[in-house]
């Protein structure tokens, strides 16, 4: 016998479960569907953001700094560290507690908002009458099935392997082999220079690895406005990042210690080169594999996705899909905003999603965060504009940290000053870009921001300074 809920939600990572705790704070009975298992076979909810992906890339970028720092920076502090060594078994650990926490406390969530946990991989079965059936098929267990009167496929992404070199998670990594070496190589070859790979490869770095990044396109950082892309290549070429571009991979040849990469290089000059591991970082495909959309008739596109709307509505009535699987950019709390948002359109609630005002963040070191335009894509366009820049170097609290490197760029409308993009490079900028996000959001002109108080001595000086520039009248630089 099928249990009836109002909105059933299949996938439990933060597009899914934020969409099932949003539907159960509006009193709707809700149910939500996910695989993941942590290795005492019980569920793991978060997703990839949680268990493999966001929140332990964190924790490790995290201690492999404080490690960095220990070995290299504290001295000019006065701080001597004698008999440093790293534990990377208990800096794993550590890892994996602050994901089981965070799985936990999705867990407490789900049973504050009433939300019923189904663990295992949902499925279509088809219409019926009262919404659509799906089942619950979980190995060693008997399958279940729910019917829900609405349905929001949250199911995400998959990581892309390269053509004839499958993941092993031994030597050919993912991001879930990356993050759990446990031995840090002496040689390491990450493929594709985006935020997995420069936050992996940032990781390892620091924990003693020799780095290679080999990135296709041309351009670093090509999504990234090009002057804070130099700054962060110029820091990142200091630390010992070597970042080769306009690359080729030919063939990825697997052997029983290491892994050997032929390439072309950007001269179309053939490479060969052997490391210990390679980390593989191209991008992610929509994990629709086994949902069983025929089934129902869910209409996917030509890569996977599936097909939704401005609003998140599929071809479907009473589907939805938000996240990693559907159009636009696979950022976590991209998902979490469809996800609250389609639970409110559910119950006729009117909410938005302004993909334009959605940031983006690299927590790298130096950290690097944008929202809105580039001033390239605003060259392209034609639309006139004004920009002001402000360097840490010039900022008091930067100075005190012993952390200057790079700046904070705003762009404003030429005619109106209205901010059309902010982009930054420095210290502690994935929380400096929020104030960025909430002008963007009330159509700030870069004058407000440069005539807010901000608190001194402060990061966010750094943004006022930059809010001035545009006008030609910082008051530090």
């Amino acid at each position: 016998m099928s249990k009836n809920f109002d909105v059933v939600v299949i996938g439990g990572g933060p597009g899914g479960y934020i969409a099932a705790i949003r539907a159960g704070q509006l009193g709707l009975s809700v149910a939500c569907i996910d695989a993941w298992q942590n290795a005492k076979g019980g569920s793991a909810l978060g997703g990839t953001c949680t268990n493999v992906g966001c929140i332990p890339s964190k924790a490790l970028l995290q201690s492999s700094e404080h490690f960095e720092m220990a070995g290299h920076g504290f001295a000019e502090h006065g701080i001597g560290v004698e008999g440093l060594k790293l534990d990377l078994a208990t800096m794993l650990k550590r890892k994996d507690k602050v994901v089981q926490q965070n799985n936990d406390g999705i867990t407490y969530l789900f049973k504050k908002n009433k939300v019923t946990s189904f663990l295992g991989l949902g499925s279509f079965v088809g219409k019926v009458d009262g919404g659509y059936e799906i089942k619950v098929s979980r190995s060693g267990a008997a399958d279940e099935t729910v019917v829900g009167k609405h349905v929001v496929v949250a199911t995400g992404s998959n990581p892309r392997a390269l053509p004839n070199a499958p993941f092993d998670e031994k030597r050919v990594l993912s991001n879930t082999g990356a993050l759990a070496i446990g031995d840090v190589p002496k040689t390491l070859c990450l493929i594709g220079a985006g935020v997995i790979g420069l936050e992996m490869g940032s990781v390892w770095r620091r924990l003693g690895a020799e780095v290679t990044v080999l990135e296709a396109l041309p351009a670093f950082l090509g999504a990234v406005d090009e002057q804070v892309a130099k700054e962060a290549r110029k820091a990142f070429d200091k630390q010992g990042l070597a970042i080769t571009l306009g690359v080729k991979i030919t063939k990825v040849a697997t052997g029983d210690a290491d892994v050997t990469v032929e390439y072309d290089d950007a001269e179309g000059k053939p490479q060969k080169r052997t490391f210990e591991r390679l980390i593989v970082s191209i991008g992610r495909v929509p994990n629709t594999d086994g949902l069983a959309a025929d089934a129902v008739g869910l209409a996917l596109d030509e890569r996977g996705f599936v097909v939704v709307d401005g609003d998140c509505r599929t071809n479907l009535e009473n589907v939805w899909g938000i996240g990693d699987v559907v159009r636009g950019p696979m950022l976590a709390h991209k998902a979490e905003e469809e996800g609250s948002a389609v639970a409110e359109r559910i119950v006729g609630q009117k909410p938005h999603v302004d993909f334009n005002t959605v940031p983006w963040v690299i927590y790298t070191h130096p950290e690097i965060a944008w929202v809105g335009q580039t001033e390239q894509a605003l060259k392209t366009s034609g639309r006139a504009y004004k920009a002001g820049t402000f360097p840490f170097l010039a900022n008091g609290r930067a100075r005190a940290l012993g952390d200057t490197t790079g700046l904070v760029k705003v762009i404003a409308d030429a005619t109106t000053d209205e901010i059309l993009g902010v982009h930054m490079v420095g210290p502690g900028v994935s929380e400096l870009i929020a104030e960025a996000v909430v002008a963007m959001e009330f159509k700030a002109s870069s004058e407000d921001i440069g005539r807010i108080c901000h608190a001194h001595p402060s990061l966010s000086e750094a943004t006022k300074e930059a809010a001035l520039a545009v006008e030609k009248r910082a008051l530090n630089f």
